[in-house]
């Protein structure tokens, strides 16, 4: 659902991997300089490519956001394949499970609040993986070699796991959300422009703003936190700069391991994020310009669906589409 960050600001009154050194100096490096830390987020559920539909022509990045700039501080290699050169990517069923639990999430609020049970949550899970279905018909593929539908069963039954687990860590009877699935989008004073879409917005009657994020997998180890938080401080640099209203509270629901991590940021933290922000900006552009995309090997590398194409797997890139900035040019 995109909708406005205008509704709340009527309302409120005005097991992730740190990231890895390059391996190289080079673009990433600058980013890594200003101490940038982007937890690697499961990548999205990409719609398939037909084999006789047209080849996307190549632009350069013009937006950033969460997911993408975990892309190039995981690997800048994996940002130009999914920014730049548009691969196709298989859907895989962790991440596919979480693009479920969170409609099901966003759905349930749609009933009146004394329904919203873990019964009724779980009833929605089907419709929703038909649903899923209808809109991303790649996702059928995951279970292609599922005749008996075995293991079909055993996934949504790990869907409904983590919908009743839940209700453990909130009351939904309870919650009057602002926003659900809202898009947000932002443009810096630099010309960057930030974006997107932000899982649940709760306003207190104060008018005090906080911002939840549903995360399938399990919390990540204390000296992690801080990577893993980086979403949430980029949700609130976003709406900070769009209504100069500074979050309340940002909060994690790892519905994996049961656990919620919260954070309550104040300006210094924003503008901190807004620094290191511009220079991963400034580290895309240099790659963009150059066409100088290194790949960053972690043991992430084992989950990505761009081996083929990769160096380090003795793969080769498809030819850069953007034009290159001569050497020694500026």
């Amino acid at each position: 659902m995109e909708t406005s960050i205008e509704g709340v600001a009527e309302d409120a009154g005005g097991g992730a991997q740190p990231a890895q050194p390059p391996v190289a100096a080079g673009p990433a490096a600058v980013a890594d300089r200003a101490g940038v830390v982007a937890a690697p987020e499961a990548a999205p559920v990409p719609m398939a490519t037909p084999p006789d539909a047209p080849v996307p022509v190549a632009v350069p990045p013009a937006s950033l956001s969460p997911s993408r700039a975990g892309d190039f501080m995981q690997c800048p290699l994996l940002y130009r394949f999914r920014v730049i050169d548009r691969l196709p990517e298989k859907p895989s069923e962790a991440a596919t499970r979480g693009t479920l639990v969170h409609a099901v999430l966003e759905r349930l609020f749609d009933a009146p609040a004394a329904e919203r049970t873990a019964p009724r949550a779980k009833a929605l899970i089907p419709g929703q993986w038909d649903r899923l279905k209808e809109t991303r018909p790649e996702v059928g593929e995951l279970f292609a070699d599922d005749p008996d539908g075995e293991r079909l069963a055993r996934w949504l039954t790990d869907a409904e796991r983590l919908v009743e687990r839940w209700f453990t860590l909130e009351d939904p009877s309870r919650l009057e959300p602002a926003e659900r699935e809202l898009f947000v989008e932002a443009e810096l004073d630099s010309g960057l422009r930030l974006r997107g879409i932000i899982d649940r917005v709760d306003v207190a009657p104060t008018g005090e703003v906080r911002i939840v994020d549903y995360k399938t997998g399990k919390a990540p180890r204390p000296e992690y936190a801080e990577g893993a938080l980086f979403q949430m401080k980029f949700y609130a640099l976003v709406v900070w700069r769009l209504k100069k209203v500074v979050p309340r509270r940002l909060q994690l629901v790892y519905l994996g391991s049961g656990d919620v991590l919260t954070y309550d940021p104040v300006v210094a933290d924003l503008e901190r994020v807004e620094r290191k922000l511009l220079a991963l900006w400034d580290a895309i552009r240099l790659a963009t310009e150059t066409g100088d995309w290194r790949p960053r090997p972690t043991k992430l590398c084992g989950w990505c669906d761009h081996q083929a194409h990769c160096p380090e797997f003795g793969g080769t890139p498809p030819p850069y589409p953007l034009p290159v900035r001569p050497a020694g040019s500026g």
